[in-house]
């Protein structure tokens, strides 16, 4: 029974991190001020365009990804 137990809180500790770690970050860009942003989730309004490569896995990454993105650094 114990061993039953600890199996249990083991498994949903494992898909409790790897859902977590599956974090997925978008570059948006605002259609009136047009300056992008680093977003956590894929935005659903019709203010805000995704750009850039789509999902990016760290905000890091998605941060430099704005640098060298067209539409992010012409002003």
């Amino acid at each position: 029974m114990k061993k039953l137990i600890v199996c249990g809180g083991l498994a949903a500790f494992a898909l409790g991190t790897q859902a977590a770690s599956a974090a997925e970050f978008y570059i948006v860009r605002d259609a009136t001020t047009k300056k992008c942003t680093v977003v956590d989730t894929k935005p659903t309004t019709t203010t805000t365009t995704v750009v850039g490569d789509g999902v990016y896995k760290t905000k890091t990454e998605a941060e430099s990804a704005v640098k060298t993105t067209k539409v992010c650094t012409e002003q």
